[in-house]
């Protein structure tokens, strides 16, 4: 069922785009409110129609979405493709992200020179 002027869910509109796996996840997405819509937190049950603008937060970076088209059922992924327009900005370059160094679980305490190395990494100045 496709059609410009109705609205629906916004947890069935994510389920059926293919922006989560399931509709349980898309509604517990927006009761954790990671989905906003016009740049309101949205509930499962708020209707959303074409025009609107969704972001989603997923594994910390958000999506911008367009609706264009609503659909309820889920669809391939080129139709699904054809019921949004994505705004999202491309991810940061991998230079760009900083390295957060990992511990052995059970090494213990950091001796005085890997505690500086960590310091110095933290942008901490020496005193």
């Amino acid at each position: 069922m496709s059609s410009e002027t109705s609205r629906v869910r916004t947890d069935a509109w994510l389920w059926a785009v293919r922006v989560y796996k399931t509709r349980s996840a898309a509604t517990t997405a927006c009761r954790a409110g990671h989905v906003r819509v016009n740049g309101d937190r949205a509930k499962a049950a708020q209707p959303i129609g074409p025009g609107d603008e969704v972001r989603i937060r997923i594994a910390g970076f958000d999506r911008t979405l367009v609706v264009r088209q609503t659909i309820v059922k889920r669809v391939g992924a080129p139709a699904a493709a054809l019921a949004y327009e994505d705004l999202t900005p491309p991810p940061p370059p991998r230079e760009s992200i900083a390295f957060v160094p990992v511990r052995d679980r059970g090494a213990g305490r950091p001796t005085k020179r890997e505690r500086r190395d960590i310091d110095k990494l933290r942008g901490f100045a020496p005193e």
